[in-house]
């Protein structure tokens, strides 16, 4: 009997210690299901409408809020894009011929291995665009901001021979944007 009340002595402190320990774990799981029941759908799983592979030729999307949206490999022949918001949208292997971006915001953009050509880019705003290569042949970039963008030394080289004006928006100067010299 002396032995019984040994082990029951002894025991207090593993039995408290225990309590302790589901208490906590109480706690825990009480927190982690009021976080789950808490929690709100993420904002992007609601609009999540991509272009990629679309045929999109001559599509009118003029003024469009097109912020994040995805083109990838899409078909965009003489598509209008005058004045639409293209941040941080991505724009790969795209073929934009004869495209008109008069005044697109394609600041943050993905505009990587996009063929551009006869397109229209005066005042748009690439600020912090990657677009390597890239074709820019026969591309009007008059009033275009091309801050901080990458872009391939050669295309740097060809439309620095073009390169005019002020953009309207960002007050910087085309040749200032591409880092011309004179």
């Amino acid at each position: 009997m002396a032995n019984l009340a040994c082990i029951h002595i002894a025991d207090r402190p593993v039995k408290k210690l225990l309590l302790r320990g589901f208490g906590f774990l109480l706690v825990l799981a009480l927190a982690c299901l009021w976080l789950l029941l808490s929690a709100t759908p993420v904002q992007a799983a609601i609009d999540t409408v991509n272009y990629n592979n679309a045929n999109l030729i001559q599509h009118d999307f003029s003024h469009a809020d097109l912020t994040g949206k995805a083109f990838v490999s899409a078909e965009m022949r003489e598509i209008n894009l005058e004045g639409a918001d293209l941040t941080n949208a991505i724009l790969t292997k795209a073929v934009m011929l004869d495209a008109n971006l008069v005044g697109a915001n394609l600041t943050g953009a993905l505009v990587d291995r996009v063929f551009l050509v006869g397109s229209d880019l005066t005042n748009a705003i690439l600020e912090g665009a990657t677009a390597t290569r890239t074709s820019f042949d026969n591309v009007t970039i008059t009033g275009a901001d091309f801050t901080d963008a990458i872009l391939d030394r050669y295309e740097i080289a060809q439309l620095c021979k073009r390169a005019e004006g002020v953009n309207p928006v960002t007050g910087v100067a085309t040749r200032d944007s591409l880092g011309c010299r004179e």
